[in-house]
């Protein structure tokens, strides 16, 4: 590097956005994560003594995961390479790779390769990486958003171990913003910053976990208020609102927020919690997700999870879904919220479930011929018989007569269980009564 490099590296250095000059250098700097990374922690460990082995961090934009491998850098006195794998392809990896050996050949030094967003990599690249993994020329770091037991290669991930970062704490994210207002060689320290406490509380809140947004915030603030008349740079609530005006939801809607979110909606639903159940939605509408997706497993829950208790939920749910599609947003909410609230509030029952009992014994048994009496009359009754015995019910009192159904060898099969709940109840008490009368 000669010093034209090194001074456009200085210049870059000052000029970077706040939240890339604040990335912490050492342990002692990084805020949050304790779960992996608190005093004692495996990790912690392993970075302080340099014995880390394949690793990959996983969670939210913003959570430190870039930081930590570059903490690991900072630590380690193996080779380090950093590559993205947005940008980069089989040509970088093989390179990667090559330096690798040379180091520990010559050197005898280890290489720690870091590749962030290595979901990115399609499976000829992670491929290419797994048997310098497997052998131990290079130690793996790998940073994803997204879940790595889906989107990386099983191989990777079985030699690799799994670090899931969360989302930061508003107290987290506190520290963060007082730690850049302090510092003095990378953050605000050397000017009269002055925050109050309404104006912090905001940005951390709205930020929601992301340490990149709360600095970004804070820097905007910053640079575009002027000084007052003491020489204070003061950051009011209203400041604090115009630098971050909306609050930023964690989704994604081909990612694990989306399959999460979803997934907690309908377990809401389940649980009959109509306040938790309209949470999760409103968190959705409120990211983006497209409405029909959510009618669309409101309509599966009506009668997976309703079902007999209610039957009248999935007329609810189809009309609400009717009503959505001829009013539109924002209108459309008011019927996403009728269909919502009544399936959580309906009694439950997935005796539905009955059929997949059906499918697996029809999967398990030879072909079964359809009992005489039960087959089609209109063609063969003359000279085969079909039909013949069958009882009319609606010749009989009730509408409802004994008679055999099913083939001889399930005869007594019970594959519908009607709960005692709702509407299902009477259902239960009739058929109950039937099934003794075939005894």
């Amino acid at each position: 590097m000669d010093l034209f490099d090194t001074n456009r590296e200085n210049i870059l250095r000052r000029s970077a956005p706040l939240a890339n000059r604040m990335r912490p250098r050492t342990l002692d700097e990084y805020i949050g994560q304790e779960h992996i990374i608190g005093p004692g922690r495996l990790l912690r460990r392993a970075i302080q003594i340099d014995q880390l082995s394949s690793v990959i961090f996983y969670g939210p934009p913003g959570t430190g995961k870039t930081t930590l491998a570059r903490i690991i850098a900072n630590t380690t006195k193996a080779n380090f390479i950093s590559i993205n794998a947005v940008l980069a392809g089989v040509k970088e990896i093989r390179e990667a790779i090559d330096d690798a050996q040379k180091a520990l050949s010559h050197y005898q030094k280890r290489t720690t390769l870091f590749v962030d967003e290595v979901h990115r990599f399609n499976k000829s690249q992670q491929d290419a990486l797994l048997p310098h993994v497997e052998n131990g020329t290079l130690t793996l770091i790998g940073a994803t958003t997204e879940n790595p037991y889906f989107e990386v290669n099983k191989a990777l991930v079985s030699r690799s171990r799994i670090f899931q970062l969360t989302v930061l704490t508003e107290a987290d994210l506190r520290a963060i913003a007082m730690q850049a207002l302090s510092d003095k060689e990378r953050g605000y320290g050397d000017k009269n910053v002055v925050i109050d406490d309404d104006a912090l509380n905001h940005l951390t809140h709205t930020a929601n976990g992301d340490a990149r947004g709360v600095l970004n915030a804070l820097e905007l603030a910053v640079e575009t208020t002027p000084e007052d008349g003491d020489g204070a740079i003061r950051i009011t609530r209203a400041i604090a609102e115009d630098s971050i005006q909306q609050r930023a939801v964690l989704y994604d809607r081909d990612g694990d927020a989306h399959y999460d979110t979803i997934s907690a909606f309908i377990k809401s639903l389940r649980g009959s919690d109509p306040d938790a159940a309209l949470y999760w939605m409103a968190k959705m509408i409120y990211a983006g997700e497209d409405p029909r997706f959510i009618f669309r497993r409101m309509l599966i829950f009506a009668c997976e999870d309703v079902g007999m208790a209610d039957p009248n939920a999935l007329i609810v749910v189809v009309n609400a879904a009717r009503a959505f599609d001829y009013v539109g947003m924002p209108e459309g909410r008011f019927h996403l919220s009728h269909a919502c609230i009544y399936c959580a509030t309906a009694p439950k029952s997935n005796s539905s479930m009955a059929f997949f009992d059906a499918l697996n014994t029809v999967a398990q048994s030879a072909s079964d011929d359809v009992p005489n009496h039960l087959r089609d009359a209109s063609r063969d009754s003359k000279d085969l018989g079909h039909g013949k015995g069958y009882l009319y019910p609606h010749a009989y009192r009730d509408h409802w007569v004994a008679q055999q159904y099913l083939p001889d060898h399930l005869k007594g099969q019970v594959f519908y269980v009607p709960g005692e709940i709702g509407y299902e109840r009477h259902v239960k008490e009739r058929i109950e009564r039937y099934r003794k009368s075939l005894k």
